[in-house]
């Protein structure tokens, strides 16, 4: 961990490193695709922002992966430094350096478990370090401006100028560095120059929403409960419902076309599957929207994830099963 300037009370942001794209270093200058992600250090990558210079930052390496590979146990090792970090009277919020393909997941899990009162802001980069067009250090720079931001709070996303929310936002492209959208809902702001431009409320902000809490988590992650997800489509069969049941899995989210529509045989094993115990939830692969249920669903409906994406989904679906509790309503984080 390393300090660049002197603390005053909540002057500190701490930044936390991951790995990931931003990371990542390729052979040559003008190779975008073929590099190796998670090669350079957190505290690099800081020094590589000339803005932050005279700013108090320090900076932790919680791990050093390509996002793809992300884990529970990283998840947890991430979330318990989060925490220890906010709950100093010196830190203004966090900044978590991290892949891009995963992001959207690691944003809301944090999101739901902890649901933080300071801003922690999410980024990466869609070049590596290397590139000639690297935009790693402009969004660790944006991430910054968010922390400092008065009135910021939660689990947040900063990425090509522009702020998401957890709950909302999805990596959209696999190419271009503004890699992210936030569907309907729409961004939260934008950064311009160092300044934010809000657009609506952060996360939380109206002090609602269900947080599950550190000490809900199994400290070994490999009890964390096992959840996949299965596609509906043209020709959907319930085969890998079947053999996922008979693996030992404990929920199922079924990424459903249109809205909330499943394959007759594919629902036909997922009710074969509650049946046994596992938990289910339907979220619409649809990158837009949420499921609108009609005026009287039915008591025999699967449960909606309304406006969650299938992969939010499935770690909604995990924390529940923590909890106790499978198939409730969905909650606001």
């Amino acid at each position: 961990m390393q300090s660049s300037s002197t603390q005053t009370s909540r002057s500190v942001i701490v930044v936390l490193g991951t790995g990931g794209t931003i990371a990542g270093t390729a052979a040559s200058a003008d190779d975008n695709v073929g590099y190796t992600a998670a090669q350079r250090g957190v505290a690099q990558l800081v020094v590589a922002v000339p803005q932050l210079a005279s700013s108090a930052i320090e900076t932790e390496q919680v791990a050093q992966l390509d996002s793809k590979d992300m884990g529970h146990a990283v998840w947890l090792r991430l979330a318990q430094r989060v925490a220890f970090h906010l709950a100093r009277d010196d830190v203004a919020g966090i900044v978590v350096t991290h892949g891009t393909d995963t992001l959207e997941e690691t944003a809301w899990f944090l999101q739901r478990v902890l649901a933080p009162a300071k801003p922690v802001v999410l980024t990466g980069a869609m070049r590596p370090a290397t590139s000639l067009h690297s935009d790693g250090p402009q969004n660790v720079a944006d991430a910054v401006a968010v922390v400092r931001e008065r009135g910021a709070r939660g689990v947040v996303v900063a990425f090509a100028g522009v702020v998401h929310g957890a709950r909302d936002v999805r990596k959209v492209h696999p190419y271009r560095v503004d890699a992210f959208g936030s569907g309907d809902a729409g961004p939260i702001a934008r950064v311009e120059e160092g300044a934010l431009r809000r657009l609506r409320d952060w996360p939380g902000a109206s002090g609602t929403g269900h947080v599950v809490g550190l000490a809900r988590l199994p400290q070994d992650a490999a009890q964390w409960p096992w959840v996949e997800i299965v596609t509906s489509g043209v020709q959907a069969g319930g085969a890998a419902v079947h053999a996922l049941a008979a693996a030992g899995v404990r929920g199922l989210v079924v990424a459903t076309t249109g809205n909330g529509t499943v394959h007759a045989d594919l629902e036909m094993a997922l009710r074969a599957a509650q049946m046994q115990g596992i938990a289910v939830l339907r979220a619409t692969r649809c990158l837009d929207g949420r499921i609108v249920e009609p005026a009287s669903p039915g008591a025999d409906a699967l449960p909606s994830a309304g406006d969650l994406t299938p992969v939010k989904a499935r770690i909604e679906l995990m924390l529940r099963l923590i909890e106790g509790n499978g198939n409730p309503e969905t909650r606001s984080g």
